[in-house]
């Protein structure tokens, strides 16, 4: 599978793109939303798209709407490890927005891995 991570912290991304590609996934990778975007324009084969909600440039929730209005068939998981409100709500609105899935941060490579599952 093609997938697109977006997480402007370097640590999370790496450890999700390392965690997909030992799976054998395709992965492109971007340090926000605003980059992410582009990436996904870049990359019609893009089929998942894992973001992170709380970002500078442009935030997690921003980029989902925008991402299902250019590719409706767009698979997406959204994160959060919350901020001043804690990611409970962050994640309720991301699912709401329509992102597929939506992961509560910290979480393992396997929670991660069961996520995708759920999608195919």
């Amino acid at each position: 599978m093609n997938i697109l991570v977006i997480d402007d912290d370097a640590a999370v991304r790496k450890f999700i793109c390392t965690t997909l590609t030992r799976e054998h996934h395709n992965v492109f990778e971007a340090d926000n939303g605003k980059t992410g975007l582009q990436m996904l324009a870049q990359h019609p084969e893009v089929e998942l798209m894992v973001t992170d909600l709380i970002m500078p440039e442009k935030e997690g929730i921003e980029t989902i709407m925008e991402a299902r209005q250019s590719h409706p068939e767009l698979k997406i998981v959204a994160m959060s490890g919350g901020g001043k409100v804690g990611p409970e709500n962050y994640l309720v609105l991301a699912d709401a927005l329509g992102a597929n899935v939506t992961l509560k941060k910290p979480f393992s490579a396997q929670e991660l891995l069961l996520s995708l599952k759920f999608m195919e």
